[in-house]
């Protein structure tokens, strides 16, 4: 089993969600499962990846080459897959996973979340429910 993750590449404004991020890449190790997520090194991206390679976890990225380029990419991850774009980004996380969480993030994120929402209700096996977690999802966070 694969759990998707998507969430931003900053720190964010709230300590809580940097644990939250690390627990859940704890957990998903410990439950033996993989992660696919977009492949950063830096912010919530990367305090996710670090937890689950910490606790003995198989980690994918996936980022475009653009950013592959700038540096921006986890060195240390399972595998990195180089996409050409962000909609070829998206793709291939969906295509590699089985469930998805969206934790706190950007545009980007709520983008992402909601093009998958509009996939998977036509088209995917996936279940999805969804989960309010501290002030995530709260106006003004």
């Amino acid at each position: 089993m694969h759990i998707c993750v998507y969430l931003g590449s900053r720190e964010g404004k709230h300590p809580q969600f940097a644990a939250a991020t690390e627990a859940l890449g704890r957990a998903i190790a410990a439950r033996g499962w993989g992660l696919v997520y977009g492949g950063a090194r830096n912010g919530l991206m990367g305090r996710l990846a670090d937890a689950c390679l910490a606790a003995g976890g198989e980690v994918i990225g996936v980022m475009p080459e653009h950013l592959v380029q700038r540096e921006v990419s986890h060195q240390g991850l399972t595998r990195l897959i180089r996409v050409a774009n962000m909609h070829e980004r998206k793709a291939t996380m969906a295509a590699h996973a089985d469930a998805f969480v969206a934790l706190p993030g950007g545009i980007g994120t709520l983008e992402a979340v909601r093009d998958l929402d509009l996939a998977l209700s036509a088209t995917a096996p996936q279940t999805g429910g969804r989960a309010r977690r501290g002030r995530f999802l709260t106006p003004g966070c």
